[in-house]
């Protein structure tokens, strides 16, 4: 298998990055220019293995679209909540925002679809979304009844989705709740979602309200989201700006955290849409110094002591979490993430299991896991196709020699220039 070393730096790591643009906000933005009335131009869009999916779905359901990579832009001429394909069939990977975005869009149309993805694909539940769609007037089934995973089937030919009241179980993924939401303006008749019981990662919930709204559509809710009333409404074409991802900028601000150094990572504030922008606040906790600008967040590391940390609500940089704390004075508690284990992999199992290869103690438990302070060994880490195990353990191989971080090509999921970014700000000669 191909692998990458990571080389070691020698000293504190200082300088100014700007991740590619956010795969959650390009798929969330995508959808809903594909049902916009007119023609949107979307800017700063990411260019990766899951948007990509994401675009050739659009496509095949007969949305125009056009992407210019040099400028980082796409035009989408949406199709005004109503789709002109009759049939497809779509292939996503092991994309979970575009298989649970694209299965409520697809239950607008006036045919017959079928979603499916790869080995792992087929074993990441989507029974809940399922079964809610259907409640909703749809008809939608998982071809493996008993699995509640993907191959997933639409017959649209009675019509588009009718509305009505449903309840949404969201403790596995808010993505079920986004996709319902983004797709319930199209529908004939309003729709009522009650939230059933947890709902997990809820800023993405709040990031998918604010991108409704910027395209002219308004959802009635409580402040504790705990359910959704959608009127029968048009989103309005526009021009559209994505931010940097924030997830990825995770693994940048942990470079600092875990050398010394200061790095300023540029395009994101404290107010952006993404949560994960917080995970600057998690480090301040173990130690480092943080300032917030306008346009960019600045983080110092410091001497990094053990924290006891809910990431339920940002748990896409709990990984990033688990590399810094190998480095911290004392031991580190992740807790409330276990829908991680609904992920690219079981990312809480996967963790572990890596870290202890390197020689570092870790204990997991059934929704987060504890990591000990140590000295990473020389290992080669397994990253189980999840982009999120190969730059987030990254972080050891600066602090350690012999990290080998094994397929890294898995990184062309969300960010294809990973490597070479980390080596840039990090001085590393290839």
């Amino acid at each position: 298998m191909n692998f990458k070393q990571i080389t070691p730096v020698s000293g504190p790591v200082s300088g100014t990055v700007r991740p590619p643009g956010s795969k959650s906000i390009t798929n969330r933005a995508l959808i809903i220019a594909a049902l916009a009335e007119g023609t949107t131009t979307l800017t700063g869009v990411l260019d990766s293995k899951d948007t990509q999916v994401m675009l050739q779905s659009l496509k095949q359901l007969g949305i125009a679209v056009k992407q210019d990579l040099d400028a980082k832009t796409c035009i989408v001429t949406g199709c005004g909540g109503n789709l002109s394909a009759s049939n497809a069939d779509l292939w996503l990977e092991n994309s979970g925002t575009s298989i649970r975005f694209l299965t409520a869009l697809c239950s607008l149309g006036a045919g017959s679809f079928r979603l499916d993805g790869i080995d792992r694909m087929r074993q990441r539940p989507i029974a809940d979304l399922v079964n809610c769609l259907n409640d909703l007037g749809a008809n939608v089934r998982c071809e493996h009844t008993n699995s509640g995973c993907p191959p997933v089937s639409i017959d649209g030919t009675p019509g588009k989705l009718k509305g009505g009241t449903a309840k949404i179980k969201a403790n596995i993924s808010s993505q079920f709740l986004s996709s319902l939401l983004m797709s319930a303006p199209c529908a004939a008749a309003p729709i009522l979602l009650n939230v059933d019981g947890e709902l997990v990662s809820k800023p993405y919930i709040t990031m998918t309200l604010e991108m409704m709204k910027a395209f002219g559509v308004t959802v009635d809710c409580p402040a504790d989201l705990s359910s959704f009333q959608i009127a029968p409404q048009q989103y309005t074409a526009r021009t559209y700006d994505i931010e940097p991802d924030a997830s990825a900028a995770s693994y940048f601000l942990g470079v600092a955290a875990v050398t010394g150094g200061t790095v300023t990572v540029e395009g994101l504030n404290r107010d952006a849409l993404q949560g994960d922008v917080h995970f600057a606040t998690a480090l301040e906790k173990m130690g480092c110094l943080v300032e917030w600008n306008s346009n960019s967040v600045t983080l110092t590391g410091r001497p990094l002591h053990g924290i006891d940390v809910d990431m339920n609500a940002i748990s896409d940089t709990a990984q990033t979490m688990a590399a810094v704390a190998v480095f911290a004075d004392s031991p580190t508690t992740i807790r409330s993430v276990g829908h991680m284990r609904h992920k690219e992999t079981d990312r809480i199992t996967a963790v572990v299991t890596e870290l202890r290869r390197a020689g570092i103690q870790a204990d997991e438990f059934e929704d987060g896991l504890t990591i000990f302070p140590g000295s990473p060994q020389p290992a080669e880490i397994e990253t189980y196709d999840d982009h999120r195990m190969a730059m987030s353990f990254a972080l050891l191989g600066l602090k350690a020699e012999g990290i080998k971080i094994l397929d890294p090509e898995c990184t062309n999921k969300t960010y294809p220039e990973f490597f070479e970014d980390l080596e840039s700000l990090c001085g590393i000669s290839k």
